[in-house]
């Protein structure tokens, strides 16, 4: 026999357990089936739900005050954007010198009106005397009466122009109704400004409110106090309606809900979006929306049984509100439902209950 046969027969005689033994580990490996896969679980609940619809709205402040000159003047000075002020403080300054000259000229004339008035005075109380000697004529004490009559007017006049132009003369300074930040100047230092005329905007950034407009078949589902969904700013909160204006606007027909945001840094101006509820609540089987696997058949959940493995309900969806949405079929309260790794799952598979926050 050849030699080379020998030895290859020799092999085979010695490999040939080995082999035997790999095949069977295989097989027994394919009998147990897969491992189990890493998932993440909750709970299916019975909760009120309501649908609802998304509207725009935006954040807003209480004391948002376009602020206007009340004297005519030229600005010497305007508090630069951004800049935060207390209430009382001055955000702008008109020039004062016409006021202040115009103050003196009108003093100068009470000084004169006082003088007069006791000029008169003391003439009535002279012509008086003389009147009841019968050596004066009665009509020049009544014409000095008339005459003092007349200059006490003149000086109650004239200490009222007083009064008005040193007003006038405060009001060249602009001071702030409440605390907040100068947003935006409609006019600068050196201009001109007409009484009535806008020159700075101030915010107070600390009293915020959300505005939103609804069709008024919403306002059914609406009431003070409801707490309503809101997005922006990359989150998520609960907002209180704080009122609600049942007039509706004359183009668009919608009526204004003001909502009270929750804590956070929101700011004036943003943009956010506010759940309306279009219906009245009712109780529904609710589950996390990660639950659900789409897929072109159909929507699944799979539903963890009590031996730890995995079993396909295919379900219908209903209303939603956050994270939780309605289903409808096999899923019952209390459920456990794969809401992390059932990507990959296959019905009947076992898996490993991972703790909620971890990586499946």
């Amino acid at each position: 026999m050849n030699p080379m046969r020998i030895l290859w027969l020799f092999c085979f005689a010695v490999l040939l357990p080995g082999f035997g033994a790999i095949g069977s580990a295989t097989a027994a490996e394919a009998k147990a089936g897969p491992p189990p896969a890493p998932v993440v679980v909750a709970d299916a609940v019975r909760r009120e739900l309501a649908p609802f619809t998304w509207y725009a709205g935006a954040v807003i402040s209480k004391n948002d005050a376009r602020m206007a000159a009340e004297v005519a003047g030229r600005l010497v000075w305007v508090a630069d954007v951004g800049t935060h002020v207390g209430a009382g403080e001055i955000v702008a300054r008109l020039d004062d010198a016409l006021l202040k000259r115009q103050v003196a000229e009108q003093e100068a004339a009470v000084a004169s009106h006082t003088a007069r008035l006791k000029f008169l005075n003391k003439d009535v109380t002279r012509l008086s005397r003389l009147a009841k000697q019968n050596n004066a004529a009665q009509s020049q004490l009544d014409q000095a009466i008339a005459d003092r009559g007349v200059s006490r007017a003149d000086l109650a006049a004239a200490k009222a122009r007083v009064e008005y132009t040193r007003e006038q003369l405060s009001r060249t300074e602009m001071r702030a109704p409440f605390d907040g930040v100068v947003a935006e100047r409609f006019k600068q230092a050196g201009e001109w400004s007409d009484s009535g005329k806008e020159v700075v905007r101030l915010v107070d950034p600390g009293t915020l409110e959300i505005q939103t407009r609804v069709p008024v078949g919403t306002l059914a589902q609406v009431t003070l106090g409801s707490e309503l969904q809101t997005r922006g700013n990359k989150r998520e909160d609960i907002a209180k309606v704080q009122s609600i204006v049942p007039v509706g606007d004359d183009r668009s027909r919608l009526y204004e809900l003001r909502l009270a945001p929750a804590a956070g840094d929101w700011s004036a101006g943003q943009t956010v979006r506010v759940a309306i509820p279009t219906a009245a609540a009712r109780e529904v089987i609710a589950i996390p929306r990660d639950a659900l696997v789409l897929r072109r058949d159909g929507i699944r959940v799979f539903r963890v049984k009590e031996d730890n493995t995995a079993e396909v309900v295919i379900v219908s969806t209903g209303v939603a509100s956050g994270e939780l949405i309605e289903v409808q079929g096999g899923i019952r309260a209390g459920d456990r439902v794969v809401v992390r790794g059932g990507e990959r799952l296959r019905p009947g598979q076992p898996v490993a209950v991972r703790p909620d926050g971890t990586q499946p």
